[in-house]
């Protein structure tokens, strides 16, 4: 896919927090303690998590800008799910202005930034402030949809599915080649083993599976040597140092 420019994704950075920090603010105590898809994480797992997130991006950048290198998380990995218990439970309220206050504040560390200071190296997956930015999107994006709120993956735009699922390729089984045959789309092939399995549907569901959430509308099928398959195990997520998921 072609590359994000900064301009738009600093746009859809902005757009995704607003659209998070709105369903956000209208969960009530009980809604936030509610359970989710997602593993032993309630709702106020998930909005501790993107606030942390938040915080940890910003923290890249500012450290980048200073000349500086710091881990992602305060703490690193252990701080990341210390932050997330002991902030889980919070009320509504609290979650709300801790979100509020760090989606603040990232993106206005962002938004400052010339063209340069865009590719400053961060220790986020030895990336760059951009790659930080993209993994801030992500979480916005996919955490929304796990807040199950009524903005399921069937709402993530064609851009952010295919990249999505760009990053996402080395999800696929070492052998295995996907190819993948979005509706009314051209082809992507991800993975270049010798078994080939073909994935058919809608893309957001090629992108929800391949993201490990529910596939919201019930498209994908599967085939291998023109039978029908199950969809292939997918390895774990991209795992880095310090990774934000």
């Amino acid at each position: 896919m072609t590359e994000i420019s900064t301009a738009q994704l600093t746009d859809r950075l902005g757009a995704a927090a607003d659209a998070l920090a709105g369903k956000a603010a209208k969960l009530s105590d009980d809604d936030v303690r509610a359970a989710t898809e997602l593993p032993g994480w309630t709702r106020g797992h998930i909005l501790a998590h993107v606030a942390n997130v938040a915080d940890a991006v910003a923290r890249q950048v500012e450290y980048a800008l200073r000349g500086e290198s710091i881990e992602f998380y305060d703490g690193g990995m252990g701080g990341r799910t210390q932050a997330i218990e002991m902030a889980a439970g919070n009320p509504a309220a609290e979650h709300q202005d801790k979100l509020d206050a760090a989606l603040s504040r990232v993106l206005s560390a962002l938004a400052g930034l010339d063209d340069e200071q865009w590719t400053l190296r961060i220790n986020y997956r030895d990336g760059t402030v951009y790659d930080g930015a993209l993994a801030l999107w992500r979480e916005l994006v996919i955490h929304l949809a796990d807040l199950n709120v009524g903005r399921g993956p069937e709402t993530w735009s064609k851009e952010f599915c295919l990249y999505l699922i760009a990053f996402l390729a080395t999800r696929v089984p070492q052998g295995t080649r996907l190819v993948l045959l979005p509706l009314a789309l051209p082809t992507i092939t991800v993975g270049n083993g010798a078994n080939t399995v073909s994935v058919q549907g809608m893309l957001t569901d090629i992108a929800a599976w391949l993201a490990g959430r529910t596939p919201t509308m019930d498209s994908l099928r599967a085939e291998a040597a023109a039978d029908s398959v199950d969809l292939p195990k997918l390895l774990p997520w991209p795992s880095a140092l310090n990774a934000a998921q």
